[in-house]
Order: structure tokens, then C-alpha cells, then sequence
């Protein structure tokens, strides 16, 4: 799912694209992405856009007549900036915002549409939109630690939590908790003040530095390699590979859609950690320590 940097990037890249011009049309190619009755797309059709903002994982176009436009990618959605009047073409194409110079499209590459459009009216009904998150880059360190116990949950859960913290997901939670030498399953309400203030730091840097590597990356052109799996990350998606930090192998725990990649070396002191499905499978035979795991590894080759 993109997150805080890959949003910043889709916005810095339409900005220059469409600030100032005229929306000419949305086209809309799937039933189940718009999820507002009124204002219609055809409300839209003709005015002007007055600027971009993100909204929790939300890209919101501002539009004149306080009209907004605002697209969730969920998992699968991605933009692309294509020639005006380009076709929608393919089970993958849901929409189409055309301008003068070009047009937007979004697609989605899954079976399960989840990415979804909708259209407001006036700043109370966008802030209907807005899951409560705080913004990682806009909170002191009291407002972070306030809202980081405010419930008793995993590290990973609640940095993910768009109630809690705004536009952080899967892979970036990953990179953070790394950075920190947090462990993901660590509670929220624990943290000595002086982790909290380690993990405050390393949300900030790691948002930060990762959304002015993937703008410059993009530099003029429009970012069309979106992914969560990034060269350069530390954990996230490099399941087995060695820790840049210490060598040891990164390990996952897997859970519905989503994954925790860590070191347990440098995060949670040589100790394994496992979802509980697996935990009840294995029951015993589940090795509790990476020293376990190579061992075991060990004897299947000998």
C-alpha cells in the first residue's frame, strides 16, 4: 500500500501537472470505486484545481466551489500520468482524471477492487474522510508519546493504526521499528522514555529521508514504480537476507495481507518471534531463539 513518502511523491509529481488547470473530466470505468452519491463526477467536470494535499493515505485534489476529489489506492491502485483522452483499457483501468495536458489514470492490480474515489463537498465532509491519525512530521514529541500510549497495542500495530498515526503502513513500520532496534511486538504502553523518544526519531528521519530519495528518483519525470519493496531498505521484503546492521538473517512473521520483517538480533535480543496460528501449529516445535533456528537448519543439511 503506498504510504506517507509514496504519496508525497504522487502529489510533488502532480503538482507542477495540474495546479492551476482546468479538470476536464472523470471517467470512471468501475461501479464499486466512487463511494459518494453527491456531489456526481460530472459536479467536478470544468473547474479548476486550486491545489493538493494528503489525507492520511488520500490524495486530495482541491477544486474551486469547495470541491474535493479524494483517491484511496488501498493495496493495489496506482496513477499514471499518461497523453490527454488516453483509453481505459483492461480489467486493471478504473478511472481517468483528464486535463488539457495529460490525464490521470488510476488502476488497481488485484481481483479484490478496494481502491476508492469520493467526491465532497466543503471541508467538514473531507474531514469525514479523515481516520484521526496524528501527522508523524507535524508532532512534538509529547503530542507522539501521548498518542503512542493512548492504547496498548504491538509497536507494528500501532504505528499502522490510522487512528493513531497518519499515512505509516507496513513497510515503512518495518524500517522504523529497524532503525530503532525496537522489536515489532514490543507494547506501545512499555517504552522507557528514552525509546520513545528513539522511536519518535526515527519515524521522523525515516519518512523523511525516504520521501526525498523517491522525489528525486522520479526527479521530472512521474513516479510509475510504486512499490513497497524497495533496494536500500533495511527489513522490509528482504525476508532470509542479512541484516545490513549485523549480518543476521531478517526474519517475518506473516499475518492475513500483512507482514512484520525484522532482525532478531538487533531487535529482539536473538529471539524468534511467531504469529499465533503458527505458534499453536508447531506447539513445541517452534524454535524460540535464531541460535535454534540455524541449528535445526543445520541438521537438515548434515
Amino acid at each position: 500500500m503506498p504510504e506517507l513518502p509514496d504519496i508525497a511523491t504522487y502529489i510533488h509529481a502532480l503538482e507542477r501537472r495540474v495546479v492551476g488547470r482546468e479538470l476536464l473530466a472523470i471517467r470512471i470505468a468501475s461501479p464499486f470505486l466512487l463511494r459518494t452519491v453527491s456531489p456526481a463526477p460530472s459536479d467536478a467536470a470544468g473547474k479548476r484545481v486550486l491545489g493538493l494535499r494528503r489525507l492520511g493515505k488520500r490524495i486530495v485534489f482541491e477544486l474551486e466551489d469547495e470541491l474535493f476529489v479524494a483517491v484511496h489506492l488501498m493495496i493495489a491502485g496506482r496513477l499514471h500520468w499518461r497523453p490527454a483522452g488516453a483509453k481505459l483499457a483492461g480489467k486493471v483501468a478504473l478511472a481517468a482524471f483528464d486535463f488539457d495536458a495529460g490525464s490521470l489514470t488510476l488502476t488497481e492490480a488485484s481481483t479484490k477492487k478496494r481502491a476508492s474515489l469520493a467526491i465532497v463537498r466543503g471541508e467538514e465532509s473531507l474531514a469525514d474522510l479523515d481516520r484521526g491519525g496524528l501527522e508523524p512530521l507535524d508532532a512534538s514529541l509529547a503530542e507522539f508519546r501521548q498518542r503512542l500510549e493512548s492504547e496498548n497495542h504491538t509497536l507494528k500495530r500501532a504505528l499502522t493504526d490510522p487512528r493513531l498515526f497518519s499515512g505509516i503502513g507496513n513497510a515503512y513500520s518495518d524500517e522504523i521499528l529497524h532503525r530503532t532496534r525496537l522489536s515489532p511486538a514490543k507494547w506501545s504502553t512499555r517504552l522507557t522514555g528514552e525509546e520513545s523518544e528513539r522511536l519518535y526519531s526515527a519515524v521522523r528521519s525515516v519518512l523523511t529521508e525516504w520521501t526525498e530519495r523517491l522525489i528525486a528518483e522520479a526527479g521530472d519525470g512521474f513516479p510509475e514504480k510504486v512499490t513497497a519493496f524497495r533496494p536500500g531498505m533495511a527489513a522490509h521484503g528482504r525476508y532470509g537476507e542479512p541484516c545490513p546492521a549485523c549480518g543476521s538473517p531478517i526474519q517475518r512473521i506473516v499475518y492475513a495481507e500483512n507482514e512484520s520483517n525484522y532482525c532478531a538480533t538487533c531487535q529482539t535480543g536473538g529471539k524468534l518471534l511467531a504469529d499465533r496460528s503458527l505458534s499453536r501449529l508447531l506447539k513445541g516445535d517452534w524454535p524460540r531463539t535464531l541460535a535454534d533456528l540455524e541449528e535445526r537448519r543445520a541438521g537438515r543439511k548434515g
